[in-house]
């Protein structure tokens, strides 16, 4: 008997096929706006625009959904990029001087981008003293000219060399070194000193003879590469910055380091030019900046458009970061708030229009994308379809909402283009448009909700590749702040100078870190919604489409209940403004709550069908009917010994030596606790019996693995009564004949408090319920064995899948839960998930994921998987993330293990922290400040791009040979999968790169039953823990380095990964 005890069910062939069907992992698109971006490039034929970023990051964007994404083998910054036009080619320079070739490759229909070749210019000669190759000092500046078929690369030396970029090798015998040039000038014209490295290279658009070289010593020559010669000489006598070879060839425009751009006359007779025609320094003449690139533009109503970074006066404005835009007399200050990295103007290249008649400006900058209509009085900027920077004020929390009704949808993209119009004509459209989408449209819609430090919620598009902005709510005018919000950076006054004008939307300062959005949750069949913030501040508003005036209902609850010894030494709660409020169309406050103390709130909920919300804090959790603005209960979770729950994240009062002196408590503890584990001879025993039990079984039989031993928390630990989920339920608690609402809460200490709710019933015909008092009476309190914290609660029907949400049922939305059988509770702690049935509240089933895997659950959430095999057959699992980053996938309610993958690197705390589940097996978490890496647990629905370019260059036939093979998950930049390629290098061996291909775009049929997350109640479908809330439980997960962690990192790089990866039974 003893056998059966440690024996293992075998695998289950059709279960394994069946598990195939339903999970894959996949890491998909990364949304928002490219962390670090370092180089530009655009093709004005194929209306394609590639960003370069310091990890080496290609990036692609054409129209909405049409992306490309690659990595450089060697992790280096991409300082330049430059497309070959109309071909869907990409030449890159990385900072280790190294060239790479991307090209974007039609394959089954769509399109993928690949590097094809690199090379490393040669350094040194060879050894054997045979090679003909110059040496090349660091390169400087790429030009592309011939159509692209031959790249000229300017060096740090000084030197000139040409490239063949069909096979990246160097042309032999047309270097054109600083020594030709210097001999090319007249002898009274020579100081004797040498050029410098070559700053600029500029083609001419009329005569692609001709080649336009800038030294950083001032020096520009026109070189003939026909007859080899330098046609012309500029003499300049300040140190170089850039170059702009006017359209016709007739002016050449160079800016310089004291900031002052010249105009050179490039038609003259002389040879030698002395002077030019003019010099201007536009912020001057107290010291400038330097002009760090410049671009000259003809129009043909006549003028012409000269723009420049830099140029500000160095002692009042030398820490702005400006775009200056001048035509005739008309002069703008683009006045940014982060760097400028690189801009380019959407203009005509054909060769037989006369003017270039730009369209638009597009400036790249260290944290957004910036698009400006020039041929629309006053220059607007074009709102962006994609690129949005998620991060314009930190992302604090997140929440994903799916299957919106159609209704809610309309009315949020309405309100979004009243809040930014859209342009009322196509030629101020948005203007990089290249390449077709051909991902069908989602069946479904999806919204991404943000909270910011501003006290802001963005609702995004998250249905597509594309995350477009829809909406933004703020709730900073409710409050009184500190600092009042001025608009005097916003727009200068007419007479200041220099005339700026502020653009962008990244805004990294906070007017009261108070303001901070801690918690989000949508009814989106009432759209009401629930905003909690850092100062205990809980919102709930509600959508209008009209703006109104009116006041805001203000309600405290104390959740201490007057308890004595404790007092707050944390930030003040906010102050609410007075009186009738005008509000703007849109989502409009009805009652604010505040609790006191006045804590950030870690947990809140929504049920709009019961008009009562609930919200939890470090000291307790409250209940307050909105309907009739009246609390229902408060309760407090703290312990005698919760002295740090009184101090608040911004508390400057913090004890140093309390907090010493509790560390080494603990330290003395563990080390007592450990020395009386060592002698105590049951353990022993139980060892001794576990290794017998060992030996006494088969070979060939399975044994269940060893449990770890995990110590009991001690209940006096810091932080125990942090509320850290809430939930509502219509479910059997205090018998089983008679089922009502019910409000249950977790907290940090393994507590679980389950009230019954008394809510009137709402009359036939009626939206809203009585006006009757809502009574809570404490039905069961449940103390986990080992005190670990309560992640997510949620209560299954009696055919084990998770209720609906408020008016789901109801209103015929979803399958009405069986409330015939017995209900259970599923609770999942950090430790182990444990099914109770319900009412008596007994174990029923249980696994131990810290025991069995040694790590920590830190996301939870229910979510509906459909076969790709049967489009009707879905099963209904639970996902978390642990603190390794792995994702686990259990079934429900037998918590039994199905798949389990490598997600995220345990050392990205705020990665995992940020993670949030959605209903139908995806997932999405912060990889940067500014992106969100979108993955998927399923193996129907996935979201990645499908797209297609128009290309006309002829591709040879060898393209379609080179060896593909599907890359490790965590090898990618940022995080992001794709495929390494072996591409051909200028030696013909294989470089290896990865890049994203290109997929179909799944999305199921809504789903009979609709899941929901376990810790919310409401229609956010995700377990939202703050972006910012790094618990010390993560520090300690991210320091330690013992040896069981370290077994439990899953490498998927093998080619099965992708379809099943690592299967448990």
């Amino acid at each position: 008997m003893m056998k059966f005890r440690f024996r293992r069910q075998g695998a289950d062939p059709q279960r394994e096929k069946l598990k195939q069907e339903l999970f894959a992992f996949h890491k998909t698109v990364e949304h928002g706006f490219p962390n670090q971006p370092s180089a530009l490039a655009f093709d004005p034929e194929l209306r394609i625009m590639a960003i370069g970023t310091r990890s080496g990051a290609v990036r692609i964007y054409g129209a909405p959904g049409v992306e490309f994404t690659g990595l450089h083998h060697d992790a280096a910054t991409v300082t330049q990029m430059h497309f070959l036009p109309g071909q869907g080619r990409l030449l890159t320079l990385l900072d280790d001087n190294s060239l790479h070739l991307w090209e974007i490759v039609p394959h089954n229909g769509c399109a993928h981008l690949e590097e094809t070749l690199s090379f490393q210019p040669p350094s040194r000669p060879g050894f054997d003293g045979t090679s003909t190759l110059p040496s090349l000092s660091r390169v400087t500046v790429v030009l592309l000219v011939d159509a692209g078929d031959r790249a000229v690369l300017g060096t740090e030396g000084g030197s000139v060399v040409f490239l063949n970029v069909d096979t990246l090798t160097l042309l032999e015998g047309q270097t054109l070194a600083p020594d030709e040039v210097l001999r090319s000038l007249p002898d009274d014209c020579r100081c004797g000193k040498a050029l410098g490295p070559v700053e600029s290279l500029q083609g001419h658009l009329q005569d692609p003879n001709k080649i336009l070289i800038g030294y950083s010593r001032g020096l520009l020559v026109i070189w003939s590469q026909t007859a080899r010669c330098v046609e012309r000489v500029f003499l300049g006598n300040q140190q170089l910055e850039s170059l702009c070879w006017e359209r016709s060839g007739s002016t050449v425009v160079s800016s310089h380091s004291d900031g002052s751009y010249a105009v050179w006359p490039a038609d003259s007779g002389s040879a030698l030019v002395l002077q030019p025609t003019a010099a201007t320094t536009p912020y001057g003449p107290f010291p400038c900046k330097a002009i760090n690139k410049i671009l000259w533009r003809s129009c043909e109503s006549g003028g012409h458009f000269i723009i420049f970074s830099g140029g500000m006066p160095r002692a009042s404005y030398g820490d702005r970061h400006c775009v200056s835009v001048l035509r005739a007399e008309t002069l703008v200050t683009l006045d940014f708030t982060s760097r400028v990295i690189d801009f380019f103007t959407v203009h005509s290249t054909r060769p037989e229009d006369e003017f270039d008649d730009p369209q638009a400006l597009a400036v790249l900058l260290e944290e957004e994308l910036v698009v400006l209509d020039l041929q629309t009085p006053g220059w607007p900027a074009v709102p962006a379809p994609y690129l949005a920077p998620l991060h314009s004020s930190a992302i604090t929390c997140s929440a994903h909402v799916a299957n919106v009704p159609a209704k809610l949808w309309a009315r949020l993209v309405s309100l979004g283009e009243q809040q930014s119009p859209q342009p009322t004509s196509s030629a101020s459209s948005w203007p990089i448009t290249g390449g077709r989408n051909l991902a069908q449209e989602p069946s479904q819609r999806g919204l991404l909700l943000t909270g910011h430090e501003d006290g802001t919620v963005r609702f995004w598009d998250a249905s597509g590749v594309a995350l477009r902005p829809l909406y933004k709510l703020s709730t900073a005018g409710l409050f009184q702040t500190d600092f009042e919000h001025t608009d005097s950076l916003v727009q200068a006054a007419e007479d200041d100078w220099p005339p700026f004008r502020k653009v962008g939307c990244f805004d990294p300062y906070s007017d009261d870190p108070r303001l901070g959005v801690q918690k989000v949750a949508l009814c989106k069949y009432t759209a009401q919604m629930v905003v909690a913030g850092t100062a205990g501040q809980v919102l709930v508003l509600e959508l209008s489409d009209v703006p109104t005036e009116q006041a805001v209902s203000v309600a405290s609850m104390d959740l201490l209940q007057d308890r004595e010894g404790f007092t707050w030494k944390g930030h003040d709660r906010l102050s609410p403004s007075t009186g009738p409020l005008p509000w703007p169309a849109g989502f409009q406050p009805r009652v604010l709550v505040q609790c006191l103390p006045p804590a950030a709130v870690t947990a809140v909920t929504l049920h709009t069908e019961w008009g009562l919300v609930a919200f939890g804090t470090s000291h307790g959790f409250g209940l307050f009917d909105y309907q009739r603005k009246s609390p229902v209960l408060a309760r407090c979770t703290l312990h005698p010994n919760d002295s740090l729950a009184m101090e608040g994240p911004l508390s400057r009062v913090k004890s140093l030596k309390k907090s010493l002196r509790q560390s080494f408590r603990r330290i003395r503890k563990s080390r007592v606790s450990g020395k009386k584990r060592a002698v105590n001879a049951s353990s022993k025993l139980q060892e001794a019996n576990a290794q017998l039990a060992e030996q006494a079984c088969p070979h060939d039989v399975e044994v269940t693995p060893v449990q770890r031993r995990i110590e009991p928390r001690s209940a006096d630990d810091s932080l125990s009564g942090v509320v850290r989920c809430l939930y509502f339920a219509d479910t059997f608690l205090r018998d089983a004949v008679h089922h009502g609402p019910t409000l249950w809460a977790g907290t940090n200490s393994g507590s679980v408090f389950a009230y019954a709710l008394e809510v009137p019933v709402v009359t036939t015909g009626s939206e809203k319920r009585p006006e009757r008092a809502v009574e809570a009476v404490l039905g069961k309190e449940v103390q986990l064995m080992h005190r670990a914290p309560v992640v997510a609660i949620a209560v299954l029907d009696g055919r084990g899948r998770p209720l609906p949400e408020p008016y789901e049922a109801s209103r015929d939305l979803a399958q009405a839960p069986d409330m015939q059988g017995g209900h259970a509770v599923l609770i999942a702690s950090e430790e182990q998930f444990k099914v109770f049935t319900l009412p008596k509240v007994s174990a029923k089933t249980k696994f131990k994921l810290t025991a069995h895997e040694g790590c920590r659950v830190r996301k939870v959430a229910l979510a509906t998987f459909a076969s790709v095999v049967c489009e009707d057959y879905t099963e209904t699992c639970l996902a978390c993330l642990t603190n390794l980053g792995d994702v686990h996938v259990f079934s429900v309610p037998g918590l039994r293990p199905q798949v389990h993958y490598s997600c995220i690197r345990k050392e990205d705390i705020s990665g995992i922290a940020s993670c949030v589940f959605t209903r139908h097996g995806q997932g999405f978490y912060l990889i940067s400040p500014s992106e969100f890496e979108r993955f998927s647990l399923s193996a129907r629905n996935i979201t990645e791009p499908l797209c297609s370019l128009d290309i006309r260059w002829p591709r040879s036939t060898t393209c379609d040979s080179y060896r593909l093979q599907e890359s490790p998950k965590l090898s990618q930049a940022n995080g992001t999968p794709g495929i390494i390629l072996a591409p051909r290098s200028c030696d013909r061996s294989p470089s290896p790169a990865r890049s994203k291909g290109a997929g179909d775009t799944l999305e199921p049929s809504e789903a009979t039953l609709s899941p929901m997350s376990v810790d919310s109640a409401t229609s956010a479908d995700t377990t939202l823990d703050t972006t910012g809330d790094v618990t010390m439980e993560d520090v300690k997960d991210f320091l330690s380095s013992s040896e069981e962690p370290q077994k439990n990192l899953r490498n998927v790089a093998q080619d099965e990964a992708r379809a099943c990866t690592i299967l448990i039974k």
